[in-house]
């Protein structure tokens, strides 16, 4: 009996536990890999707490920066940029009543230091006693074994085993690598041999071994999580997957319990009396952290300050709307065209120069998925990928093939065997033995390419979308709406389903009557040949992809004939000679490119190529004006569009970089505005929405996607080291 209320006793302990452990992993944000990447809200963990308190707790539990230094903030203010009825109006908003806004500046400290992190954790403490960077050493150690577990193909040879959970496999690893005893801990595997195999058990029994006072377990819980913040946050968004897909979470949990026993296995290793004095020292504060007066004084200051910088930049934008008076909308005349572009703030500099090139050309700003979320899979591929936001759920399956299925299996087929050669080729390179005998007979070969690479004349890696295939099959691409089978599971699209995407993807961008002679449905992508968050400056919306496919599906339905008529009974008539052009903006050099010009009929090749020319000039007047802010000032578009190829270019465009509005109204609206690309302008029109269920469905989606993109570029500014390109 007595052994029953013991289990039953530890049984409860491992429950609140796991909802303390939880609670803590719930505060890291998912990040997604780099094949897909999209920007995330690094703070989404605290989305039910004030900018303001998050601040405070992540600068006091890791060290990280919500503000820029105090000087930044001087200098607008110096530069007239905030004005003292900014910051009158931002201690108002922070309830500070005993400062006027003059008082506030001349008490306040200019500095460029930053706060120091308060908390630290056991391997802290040892590497400052010890004068070894124990921090370095673990950190190497579980990026190693992480980075062979999470392995998805790309190496050669496989170390971890991924059949077991995450913590029986480092565990295991961890019982037999040598490593850490060639590095001084002695006895470390024992102390891993003797946690217990379930990883709550293991955590627990860890915490007990540091003696982590329970009141303060979750303090210390995040701020191991935020040493390794970009593999917890790759671990996150396993959870968030599995989540999203009606699954269970729990593999960061399993995480966390390797980085607790981490430190416990550390800690029995080097222990001493001096030592664990240190420590428990250093465990007072985790309470005392949350208040000092330093941090949070100079914190309270910043924090004021970019309250006084956002009032200023929304005051500004306040202002171009006043001065603008909006324009009228025509109607009794069919648009020569309609462009719906995503609301990406690149798409914004493009919109404008097209409407100034043409007045005849109406633009529309869109979620750049427009609707159609799907799960696609390219030509010779097995899987697809999903081209939809990473909130939710996918949709139907769509292939890509040929137009000719003859032609389709042979290229098919022709893809396959080029990319098994090329793996082939890759092991021989990165072979154990054959790497050496490979360059040097054979590395002289690769001048003449280097040389052409790096002039420009070729491109060094083969664009993805068109790897494998032939100029001529690439230009013969198509996708598939019929239903049929692909691997065992089902593909296109029911003619029912059609009419239904349809209807809601016009219906949602106000799009039900008055269509243009083309409607452009235009996705972006990006061109670089040298970076490795190129995915980053694709298309969010389609899940780090490019916006090809979503566009393409898009035109095939509404090209539909089955579907055009049954639209009819809901209202919503489209012209006999309206045709959906499937487009794709390369952000990285202002082209378009029309994927289905052969759905135009050959009596209006002389409207398409005025529309061609329309399209070419904006994509000029697009250029140069962003290539003031690279500081291209040479032969603009060859400059500009060269960087697509330039392997000395990781960064061949800025992205979404300086973001900072989101606008919701007509195009009329803001048609006359220059808001110089740092704007997402999504058209809508509240008197085609009944019961504004429209605009509820823009601010639970694409205003949380552009809330996401904001946050991430401003973590990524405020604190680089953490959330930009430092050790992730």
């Amino acid at each position: 009996m007595k052994n029953q209320v013991l289990t039953s006793t530890s049984s409860l302990k491992e429950m609140k536990l796991e909802t303390i452990a939880r609670d803590a992993c719930k505060k890291i944000a998912p990040v997604w890999p780099l094949e897909n990447f999209v920007a995330v809200n690094p703070y989404m963990g605290f989305s039910n707490e004030k900018f303001d308190n998050t601040a405070q707790k992540l600068a006091a539990i890791g060290g990280v920066q919500m503000t820029l230094p105090t000087t930044f903030y001087t200098n607008k203010i110096a530069e007239g940029k905030i004005m003292q009825d900014d910051i009158a109006v931002a201690l108002a908003k922070k309830s500070v009543t005993d400062k006027s806004a003059a008082s506030f500046l001349k008490q306040l400290k200019v500095t460029n230091e930053t706060s120091k992190a308060s908390i630290k954790t056991f391997i802290d403490v040892a590497a400052a006693y010890t004068g070894k960077d124990w921090n370095r050493f673990v950190v190497a150690r579980i990026s190693n074994w992480a980075a062979s577990y999470f392995d998805n193909g790309q190496a050669i040879w496989a170390a971890a085993n991924k059949q077991a959970g995450l913590f029986a496999a480092w565990k295991s690893e961890a019982e037999i690598d040598r490593t850490t005893e060639i590095a001084g801990l002695k006895n470390f595997r024992k102390h891993v041999i003797a946690l217990p195999n379930e990883p709550m058990q293991a955590m627990q029994k860890a915490l007990e071994i540091l003696n982590v006072d329970q009141n303060e377990v979750d303090t210390y819980l995040h701020r191991l999580l935020l040493r390794l913040g970009g593999w917890s946050a790759y671990t996150a968004r396993l959870d968030w997957d599995s989540e999203l897909y009606g699954g269970k979470d729990g593999k960061l949990i399993e995480f966390l319990a390797v980085l607790v026993s981490w430190e416990a296995a550390l800690f029995q290793s080097i222990q001493n009396e001096t030592l664990i004095a240190r420590w428990n020292e250093e465990k007072k504060q985790f309470t005392k952290s949350k208040v000092q007066s330093k941090i949070n004084k100079r914190l309270a200051e910043n924090l004021i300050l970019q309250e006084a910088f956002d009032l200023a930049t929304q005051r500004e934008l306040i202002a171009k709307f006043k001065q603008i008076k909006s324009v009228p909308k025509t109607t009794d005349v069919q648009p020569k065209a309609q462009a719906i572009f995503c609301i990406d703030v690149r798409s914004e500099v493009y919109r404008r120069n097209l409407e100034l090139v043409d007045n005849e050309i109406e633009t529309i700003g869109f979620a750049g998925f427009f609707t159609f979320s799907i799960n696609y899979v390219p030509l010779a591929h097995q899987h697809g990928e999903a081209q939809c936001p990473v909130l939710i759920q996918t949709g139907p399956t769509i292939i890509e093939t040929l137009a000719d299925e003859k032609n389709s299996k042979k290229a098919h087929q022709s893809r396959v065997l080029k990319q098994q050669v090329k793996q082939l080729w890759k092991s021989f390179k990165s072979g154990a033995v054959s790497c050496f005998s490979y360059v040097s007979p054979i590395g002289l070969s690769y001048l003449p390419k280097l040389f052409t690479d790096t002039y420009g004349l070729t491109r060094p890696v083969p664009n993805p979308n068109d790897a494998g295939l032939s100029k001529v099959e690439a230009s013969q691409k198509r996708i598939s709406l019929e239903v049929a089978e692909h691997n065992n599971a089902a593909v296109g699209i029911p003619v029912e389903q059609r009419i239904t995407m349809a209807k809601n993807a016009l219906n949602a961008m106000s799009l039900t009557e008055n269509f243009g002679r083309f409607v452009l449905i235009v996705g972006h992508g990006s061109t670089s040949v040298n970076n490795p968050h190129a995915a980053g400056l694709d298309c969010g919306a389609c899940g780090g992809h490019t916006g090809e496919a979503n566009a393409k599906v898009a035109a095939a339905v509404l090209n539909d004939k089955a579907v055009r008529e049954a639209l009819k009974s809901e209202g919503i008539n489209v012209p006999d000679n309206t045709v959906f052009l499937a487009c794709l903006h390369d952000t990285t050099t202002d082209e378009i490119r029309i994927y289905n010009e052969y759905e135009v009929s050959s009596d209006r090749a002389a409207e398409l190529a005025e529309l061609k020319e329309s399209l070419s000039k904006a994509g000029h007047g697009a250029r140069a004006e962003r290539a003031m802010r690279m500081s291209v000032n040479v032969n603009v578009d060859a400059a500009v569009k060269g960087r697509s190829n330039d392997w000395s270019q990781v960064r061949p465009e800025w992205g979404l970089a300086g973001c900072n509005a989101f606008v919701v109204a007509p195009r009329e609206r803001t048609k006359n505005l220059n808001f110089g690309g740092q704007s997402f302008l999504h058209s809508y029109n509240w008197k085609k929405d009944n019961n504004f269920s429209v605009l509820e469905l823009i601010m639970t989606a694409p205003m949380v996607v552009t809330n996401w993109i904001n946050l991430q570029y401003y973590a990524s500014t405020v604190d680089n080291k953490v959330h930009g390109s430092g050790n992730k």
